[in-house]
């Protein structure tokens, strides 16, 4: 598995990536790699000010058992988690590997999102102040700019806020309203997304909470111009997949695993 890169190596594997996508992986190998990138998303979501007292958590199914999530202790600064940190919950809210205490906001959100969509692998949602402040306006973003193209035709919006999510129910309405998108807007909470990665879900957020403080800044200023639907529709093509998450969120891992080695311990 590869560790901290020097600049060549760093290179050598994203060539690989862009060229070859990602390896084949043991079971064991692929559990180490999402739990890697999961205590490399909590870091950098930390140098983005996504933190907020115990607000936010992000997970990643187990490749072996799949009705069981990897996540964030509760408790726990994202900008000290390290690999070693993160706890394995169970389908029943049950910590079946770690010691610590487990966020219930993050198991009635989560667990719904993974049981409803085999297919995400990784689920992210924090607090973020412009996700937050987009996700008053209760609409969904517009199409602006080709960053927020990525998400044209494939987020949805959650406008049924009742407080703090603990209850299972409340997560299983959140899940329905994500449907098959890769992003959802919470209204009054903030925003979600999810991915078929690690990588992908954890760019996703970025790029969201990127989006929608854009959007902020355009409306604020002025009246934004839309792009076209049918170049929306295009660009979104183009940015938006899988892929592009994967290959978006290497540089930041390379860059987190270089300046903030202890991460992997």
């Amino acid at each position: 598995m590869n560790q901290i890169s020097s600049p060549s190596r760093a290179g050598a594997e994203f060539l690989s990536l862009l060229r070859n996508g990602p390896p084949e992986r043991s079971v064991e190998e692929e559990r180490l790699h999402r739990k890697q990138r999961l205590a490399a998303t909590f870091r950098l979501f930390a140098r983005y000010g996504y933190d907020q007292g115990l607000a936010g958590h992000v997970t990643a199914r187990d490749p072996e058992k799949l009705d069981h999530f990897w996540v964030n202790p509760l408790g726990f600064h994202f900008g000290r988690i390290r690999v070693s940190d993160l706890i394995l919950v169970n389908d029943h809210g049950d910590v079946v590997e770690g010691s610590h205490a487990v966020n219930r906001a993050a198991f009635a959100i989560h667990s719904a999102i993974h049981a409803a969509r085999p297919d995400v692998v990784a689920a992210a949602h924090t607090h973020s102040t412009h996700g937050k402040a987009f996700s008053t306006l209760g609409k969904l973003l517009d199409p602006l700019t080709q960053d927020s193209c990525a998400f044209y035709g494939s987020h949805s919006l959650f406008d049924d806020f009742t407080g703090v999510v603990l209850e299972e129910s409340e997560g299983q309405r959140i899940a329905a309203a994500l449907g098959p998108h890769k992003a959802v807007i919470l209204k009054n909470h903030g925003l979600l997304t999810v991915g078929q990665s690690v990588e992908a879900a954890a760019w996703r957020f970025i790029a969201l909470d990127n989006a929608a403080r854009t959007q902020l800044l355009a409306e604020a200023a002025g009246t934004p111009q839309h792009i076209r639907p049918e170049v929306a529709a295009h660009t979104a093509s183009q940015v938006g997949n899988e892929r592009g998450g994967i290959l978006s969120f290497h540089p930041l891992w390379d860059k987190i695993t270089s300046e903030e080695p202890d991460l992997l311990g």
